[in-house]
Formats: structure tokens, sequence, C-alpha cells
């Protein structure tokens, strides 16, 4: 018999006024459960006999007490359950539960009206417990309007340093605190420079919206020249039509994690992040100038959540480095800038993580083109018997001349 669930949307104002058919499904229930500033405001309406189960983490122990009960359970939860709410984790955590929904309006909307705004269009991402990947997203694809959801770490504050930090000055930030509660309620605009230097109540949310006379149009190809280079040589740098070829073999479109293994002035990762902000991207440098290097070009391009990890790929334990910071899929695209004379090791170890399906892709340059005695064996023969030995398909090489330079064969093999 599957579980059953009522939920129950409600605001934060001090003083709870439910429908009356709401009052009726309490009436008539027993099992009562939700946080506790939830239990101080709807106590008024529960049965004197009622049960009541705090949603605290982990979530499992709370669910565990949910099993223990065969009575429909109602669940009182923060504005509409299925917007970013409990219902959601309730889908998630019970997939064949029996829910039903008593919505209110929840912070976004309330907010959007207090400022008498159209949200038809509103494009929404939720920070609460949740890492900066789709606020990220969100600023690069330049969404007119971004709604969003807070937390203790993700406050007003720290969103606005943020696009300040990666340059995105290009929109007014609305806060609403207390949303609904007619003594606290607070509504608060300004500029991000304005809304940095701000501290805020919780709880709070934030609407964003483009300054139209300053929009930001992505560039397809960046310039060499406006990224910081290391140590000034043009020559450590993936030039810009070889960068966007590279990009197209590793079919990141429909890809979720990309590996770029020796980023040096992160260029490749840079461009990637700006033409698919979807993808999470972990990029890999065994020189310590490039932290610097990809700090400085990540906010000079607008690309927030570049993960860099400054060690040697192939000494270090990259399970230990990966669970550092924000989790990732495994990757499905994989890009080897550099080697340092050990690709086949890179490739080994790379096509360990590479999940079913992914690419790994790496740009040769002809033997004859350079000196070093490392990578003057020729890294295609390397590249494709590895590939072969690992069991990989490779797919047919492109030979490209750009002005001057040598020639460059974009070799590619794909993990069955």
């Amino acid at each position: 018999m599957s579980k059953s669930f009522i939920i129950i949307g409600i605001s934060d104002a001090e003083e709870v006024h439910l429908p009356e058919e709401v009052r009726g499904v309490i009436s008539s229930h027993g099992i009562f459960s939700g946080g506790k500033r939830h239990r101080q405001l709807v106590q008024q309406y529960l049965p004197e006999d009622a049960v009541w189960i705090d949603i605290t983490v982990p979530l499992q122990q709370v669910f565990d007490k949910y099993h223990i009960y065969h009575d429909t359970i109602v669940v009182f939860a923060s504005g509409d359950p299925l917007f970013f709410g409990f219902a959601n984790t309730v889908k998630r955590m019970i997939p064949d539960a029996e829910i039903q929904v008593y919505p209110t309006f929840h912070s976004l909307q309330l907010l959007a009206h207090r400022i008498v705004m159209p949200y038809h269009d509103m494009h929404h991402v939720s920070l609460t417990g949740r890492p900066w990947h789709a606020f990220d997203a969100a600023l690069i694809q330049g969404y007119p309007i971004i709604g969003i959801l807070t937390d203790g770490t993700h406050t007003p504050t720290a969103i606005a340093q943020r696009m300040i930090d990666y340059g995105y000055d290009n929109y007014l930030i609305t806060v609403g605190e207390h949303l609904g509660n007619e003594k606290l309620e607070r509504i608060i605009n300004g500029r991000p420079q304005e809304i940095a230097q701000q501290s805020f109540e919780k709880p709070n949310c934030v609407i964003l919206q483009m300054d139209k006379t300053e929009k930001r149009i992505p560039l397809m190809g960046i310039p060499d020249a406006d990224f910081e280079l290391l140590d000034g040589r043009e020559k450590m740098i993936t030039k810009a039509p070889i960068r966007l070829l590279t990009l197209a073999a590793l079919e990141l479109r429909d890809k979720q994690s990309f590996w770029d293994i020796g980023f040096c002035t992160g260029s490749i990762s840079i461009e990637a992040k700006r033409l698919f902000p979807h993808l999470y991207i972990t990029a890999f440098e065994v020189r310590e100038e490039g932290r610097q290097l990809m700090e400085v070009n990540s906010k000079r391009f607008g690309t927030p959540g570049i993960r860099s990890v400054i060690s040697d790929f192939l000494a270090d334990d990259l399970d230990t480095q990966l669970t550092e910071g924000e989790k990732c899929p495994p990757p499905d695209a994989i890009f080897i800038g550099g080697h340092g004379g050990h690709l086949r090791e890179i490739i080994e170890k790379a096509v360990d993580y590479l999940a079913s399906g992914g690419v790994v892709v790496y740009n040769c340059v002809l033997p004859e083109s350079t000196t070093d005695e490392r990578i003057r064996r020729d890294s295609r023969k390397i590249f494709e018997e590895t590939a072969q030995q690992l069991g990989m398909q490779l797919c047919p090489p492109q030979c490209v001349t750009i002005n001057d330079y040598h020639p460059i064969q974009i070799l590619k093999f794909r993990k069955p």
C-alpha cells in the first residue's frame, strides 16, 4: 500500500488564515509534519491529539518516521510545495506516493506582485541547499529576469558580489524580506554594488532584472590576445579557430560534465562555459601559475563555476581531489590539452573516469614541429594505439593549419 500525503502551502504571515476546505482537511486527520516555524503558525488549527513529526535533516530519518504510520500524513510547507518544495522531495523519496497539494503563492510570486512585475518569463533558480551552478548558468545565458531562492550561504549579498566579480553588473536587484509578514516585510532595490554592501534578514528572495541598456552579448571565438597568457607566451594557447573546432569535436551541447586536462590559460574551459553554460567543468593543471590565470581569465570573460584543480593529474588521488567542493557527474567529455610526454598514461587514467558514450579529444602537433624529445615521438600514434588497446572507438581525425602555425591534428575517440 502506497503512502498518502496531503501537502499544504502556507505563507510567512504572523497569522495564517486557511481556507475552510483546508481547515476541514486538518480537522479530519491526525498525523502532521513540517518545520518548527510551520508548527507555530498552524498550532491553532491542529486537533488536540495531533501527532507532529518535525522536518529536519537528515531527511531520511524523517521519512523513516513517516513509514511508521499507515494514515495519511498532512505536511505543511512554505509557498507552493511543487515549486522547489517538499512535494518534490516526497516524489523523489517515495515515487509511488499519493500526493494532494493545496498551494499558496511562493515567495518569488509575492515579490513580483509587490513590485508589479509580470513574471511569466522569469527564469527560476534555487540556491537553497544547492551550489552556484544553476545561477552561474543563468547569468551566462543572459536571462532578462532571474528569480532566486536564497539560503544562509547564498545570500543577496553573496549573489551581488559574485555578479560583480564576474562582470555581471548589468542587472537591477530587488530583495524581498519576510514576504507575507505584514510587520516585517521589506523590499530593497539596488545595483549589485549597492546590494553587496548590505546585509539582509531571512527569509528572503531575489529578483534580477536586466538593464537592457547594458545587455552583454557573448562572443563566439574569444580573440587570443584578450586572454592573460602564461608568461606572455602566445603559443601557449589553443588558437580561436582550433578552439571552436575542438569544442565541436567534444559534442558538448548534450554533455553534462567536461574535463580539461592541462588547461594552461583556461581558454578551452572558458570558451566551453560561455557556449554551454549548463556544463560542469573541471580543469586540471600541474603548474601553480594556472591558478591565477584561470581566475583572471574566468572573471575577465564572465565564466563563474569552472573548478580548477592544481595538481599532477597522474600522481594525485583524483577521487580525493574531486570530492572537495561541488559534486559533479562523471565526465562525458575530456580534452587533453597538455601531457608532458605522458599521453598514454593520461589517456589510461582518464578513460577510467569517462562515462559510457563519452569522448576524448586531443590536439596533436605534428612531430616535426617541435624539438621537445618527450613530445617528438608521434603522439598521434600513441593516442590511436592506446585508444585501440583500451577498446575505444576511434573517430576520423581532422588536420587544420592556421596562418603560419604548424598543422594541428584534432584526434578523437569514443568510449563504447
